[in-house]
């Protein structure tokens, strides 16, 4: 199945961002699914572009606003699989009170937080995650709050699936993003993603001298209180892999209990009367 359009790319040459297409266009294809199958929600940033490149159902929300979008499209038609894909400012700044509440809901859908420590479409502005000290444009003299953890946002709040991984490593972000999209529940993967025109410190190479994998070291996803102190690891080792996994019942579940009911295939049967009536 081909996922791609015919729309020219124009994000930044060596952008990150080529590296979570790719690695989502593979993660579609080892799943078998086909683009009918999938809806994409857009939040506004350097990633929102993508709605143009991968031939799926999008829709660009407002800024901050891609998860209420993505569970009102999953409640509506739970065969959907549905992802929302944001940059840290958008998740993370404008959007962070709907990722701890659909961390606590656990509807069935998948968000993919674009990290590159900055926001870019905006030419340059600290972000929740730029690391205290970077110097901005809104940050002369460096940024003085403590970088925002989504990890450790995640976990805190209840989110299912909960993992990192690096857009510089596309076999890795594959298998992370199949898992994640197949997870029943919540899923938040947040992306280490280089900015290479405006963030000149969280390069490919200072990735690559700091990444390390859970897998590789024995570690389970099965317990909170581990996944949460694993989470505040960063600096001269940065770990990525699955910090995070347990099975709860769904928002789908508990709302729609029954399996075969799909709101979006209802007879659309409106009386004006009955329902001004109900506010009589």
């Amino acid at each position: 199945m081909n996922f791609k359009t015919k729309s020219k790319i124009i994000w930044c040459k060596g952008c990150g961002n080529f590296g979570i297409l790719t690695a989502l266009q593979k993660a579609f294809e080892q799943l078998g699914l086909n683009s009918n199958q999938i809806m994409a929600v857009y939040g506004i940033g350097c990633h929102g572009h993508m709605a143009n490149y991968l031939r799926v159902y999008n829709f660009e929300a407002i800024h901050g606003r891609t998860l209420p979008v993505a569970i009102g499209a999953k409640l509506a038609n739970k065969e959907l699989k549905v992802i929302a894909i944001a940059g840290d400012g958008d998740q993370l700044g404008e959007g962070g009170n709907h990722l701890i509440h659909a961390s606590r809901k656990n509807p069935d859908i998948t968000c993919l937080i674009h990290n590159n420590q900055i926001y870019s479409l905006t030419v340059g502005q600290a972000s929740p995650t730029s690391e205290k000290g970077m110097k901005t444009k809104t940050t002369p003299q460096g940024v003085v709050d403590p970088q925002l953890n989504p990890l450790a946002l995640g976990i805190a709040s209840g989110a299912t699936f909960v993992a990192r991984s690096f857009s510089g490593d596309i076999p890795h972000l594959v298998n992370i993003l199949t898992q994640a999209i197949n997870h029943q529940g919540f899923s938040l993967v947040d992306i280490l993603q280089p900015c290479v025109s405006l963030n000149h410190t969280n390069t490919f190479t200072w990735y690559r001298e700091r990444i390390y994998k859970l897998e590789e070291t024995g570690y389970l996803p099965n317990a909170k209180n581990l996944a949460f102190q694993k989470s505040q690891e960063w600096g001269e080792k940065i770990p990525t892999g699955i910090f995070y996994q347990e099975e709860r019942l769904t928002l789908e579940e508990q709302l729609l209990p029954d399996k075969n009911e799909i709101l979006a295939k209802q007879p659309l049967e409106t009386s004006i009367k009955k329902l001004l009536s109900e506010f009589q």
